[in-house]
């Protein structure tokens, strides 16, 4: 009997593993140097961050994570749940994503493959990480002038910087306007254009396509737009 049971029991666990469906999304790689460890691939669902599947790495590497995306949205890659330090972001949607990385520069520099929005989110950071470092500039010039109470100074820097913000704005506007027909649009109208003016965020949702209205960040900025609405009143 209890032999029976032991081959029964084999025969569910055998069963479980081999009847786990992949999701339409997949993502695999290398974190070179990663021996030992458990990998989480996680998403916001509501106001929380939730894994949704996991692999722990005894010896390999390689890795395969897997998810049922209905609509393109951020997901993250984390080192033993370590959501602060250790992280990869990257726009999953459905079909194989490989993500390349280094154990000891985890997060710093992966090598993320196989995600159109990504592209996009990528293009996009790299003049987004320009603006940054000029604000970084200013906010350091503006730190001595007022130390050194130059008035005259303060003003021109004032200037400049309001000068930064709206080609920053204007910028920003214009690429969501042109990849409209990708789900990081919305994404990037709701995470980057909190200082733009309501008719810049109006241009930028009519010019978004029917499919990308009806995804989850396309929703999301709908309901943004209108609570701006709602609030001036």
């Amino acid at each position: 009997m209890k032999k029976v049971l032991a081959v029964l029991v084999l025969a569910i666990v055998i069963y479980s593993c081999s009847s786990k469906k992949d999701g339409n999304m997949i993502v695999q790689g290398q974190i070179k140097g990663l021996k030992k460890g458990k990998l989480y691939l996680q998403k916001m669902q509501d106001t929380a961050l939730v894994s949704v599947d996991s692999v722990a790495l005894n010896g390999s590497d390689t890795f395969k994570l897997t998810d049922d995306v209905n609509s393109p949205v951020l997901y993250y890659l984390t080192f033993d749940g370590n959501t602060t330090d250790k992280r990869i972001l990257f726009f999953g949607e459905q079909g194989t994503i490989t993500i390349n990385d280094k154990v000891d520069e985890f997060g710093l520099y992966p090598e993320i493959s196989g995600s159109k929005n990504q592209e996009v989110l990528d293009q996009f950071n790299k003049v987004r990480s320009r603006f940054q470092t000029e604000r970084l500039e200013f906010i350091k010039k503006d730190f001595d002038a007022k130390r050194a109470d130059d008035k005259e100074l303060i003003e021109k820097l004032e200037k400049d910087y309001n000068r930064l913000v709206k080609r920053r704005v204007l910028y920003t506007t214009n690429f969501a306007i042109t990849n409209a027909d990708f789900e990081v649009a919305p994404y990037i109208a709701l995470t980057e254009m909190y200082d733009a003016s309501l008719k810049m965020l109006n241009t930028v949702n009519a010019s978004l396509t029917p499919k990308i209205k009806d995804s989850e960040y396309g929703k999301r900025f709908q309901e943004y737009l209108n609570n701006i609405k709602k609030n001036e009143e």
